[in-house]
């Protein structure tokens, strides 16, 4: 689960990991539906592009210490993001999750 501490707001409840090169490259492509309630964390990212994608998403940006850094909404596909360098992860939610759960820059989350 992925909770924002600081909004006192759910983020996610269901989680995957994408640690490995491969899984970082590869991210969401591929994937027909991305549904509310779903992330995908993608481990030592600072940007993330959408190639291939058919959907827009949300993504959230932290550092080491669970603070947002960056904040790209409704990044809709063949985008690429801005480079967020103090990011550490990357966390990608279907889109609209991050008005939903009120995230700002400089909230902490809980993963």
């Amino acid at each position: 689960m992925i909770y924002n501490l600081t909004r006192k707001t759910p983020i996610a409840s269901r989680v995957k990991v994408a640690r490995n090169p491969w899984q970082r490259m590869k991210g969401l492509m591929g994937t027909g539906a991305f549904l509310q309630g779903e992330a995908l964390i993608i481990t030592r990212c600072q940007s993330i592009h959408m190639f291939f994608m058919k959907f827009p998403i949300d993504v959230i940006f932290c550092n080491k210490q669970n603070n947002v850094v960056g904040l790209c909404a409704n990044i809709r596909p063949f985008c690429l993001s801005p480079i967020f360098f103090k990011a550490s992860y990357a966390i990608e939610l279907p889109s609209g999750t991050i008005a939903a759960s009120k995230t700002q820059i400089g909230d902490r989350v809980q993963v």
